[in-house]
């Protein structure tokens, strides 16, 4: 794959990303359909999708069912839930710059646990990242951010930081993430059931279903092709594009505010995260 083709494929996965939380946000909040169906059918939809590239290619099937999947479908069901629930009441944009945060932290949390050696830029890095976070989540009267959205998309946030950590090493990224996927979608469902089957309008659905199939179940697909073209570092700071095009795209298609708060703490959380990624090998 040539150099052009890389960065233009990295810019529509970064774009795709992103466009869960809006896709979610519009969904859930603009539409009017029930968080935990917005999360099955989304779910459905992202396994369906996964699962059809795996059949196409000439690898084998992965193997389904291991102690390694069934805790990467409960990290994963975890995130569906939280993710969904969030936006609710969270900005799109929002929501990704919670989600993104917590994740680097709890990835640093576990690098810590593990006692690996840690350079002082990392430290350095995560401190920054954790100061704005804390700027972003602190209560400020009429600006305090909704409690339930923030601890949902929290709680989203560390459960993909366990689902990553989980995936480290894996020989058949899309294998096991289709794996996931479907081992999933039950658990979500429980989660559906459990709390009621509420509106699907059309138009929710239909959503649910794009976010699905195509800007996760795609995604992911075309981001474990250009993966390991990509050096370490290229790809973490790749990352960090996906909460600022959430926010750009929130405030152009979704009418939502860009507030000084969200700017600074935005700066510091994915400015932290960057000074990490330079001493990441």
């Amino acid at each position: 794959m040539t150099p052009l083709r890389t960065f233009l494929l990295t810019c529509v996965i970064m774009c795709a990303f992103a466009a869960n939380s809006l896709l979610n946000r519009l969904g859930v909040a603009i539409q009017g359909m029930d968080p935990m169906d917005f999360a099955t059918v989304r779910t459905g939809a992202g396994a369906a999708m996964l699962w059809l590239l795996v059949l196409l290619r000439s690898a084998p099937p992965p193997a389904l069912i291991n102690r390694r999947r069934l805790a990467g479908a409960v990290a994963l069901a975890v995130y569906m839930v939280g993710f969904s629930w969030a936006y609710i009441t969270l900005d799109a944009g929002l929501g990704a710059l919670i989600l993104f945060g917590v994740l680097q932290i709890v990835v640093f949390g576990w690098a810590v646990f593990e006692g690996g050696t840690i350079p002082a830029l990392r430290w350095i890095g995560a401190a920054i990242a954790l100061i704005g976070l804390g700027v972003l989540l602190w209560p400020s009267g009429a600006a305090a951010l909704p409690l339930g959205g923030a601890l949902s998309m929290t709680l989203a946030g560390a459960a993909w930081a366990v689902y990553t950590l989980l995936g480290r090493g894996e020989a058949d990224p899309l294998g096991a993430t289709a794996s996931n996927f479907l081992l999933c979608l039950p658990l979500v469902a429980l989660v559906m059931f459990a709390t009621g089957i509420g509106t699907m309008p059309l138009s929710g659905v239909t959503t649910a279903i794009i976010a699905g199939a195509v800007t996760s179940g795609l995604g992911y697909a075309m981001w474990y092709r250009v993966l390991p073209g990509l050096p370490t570092t290229v790809a973490g700071i790749a990352q960090l594009s996906v909460p600022v095009i959430a926010v750009a795209a929130g405030v152009a298609f979704l009418g939502e505010m860009l507030s000084l708060r969200l700017i600074v703490a935005g700066l510091l959380v994915l400015g932290g995260i960057a000074v990490s990624l330079s001493v990441r090998r």
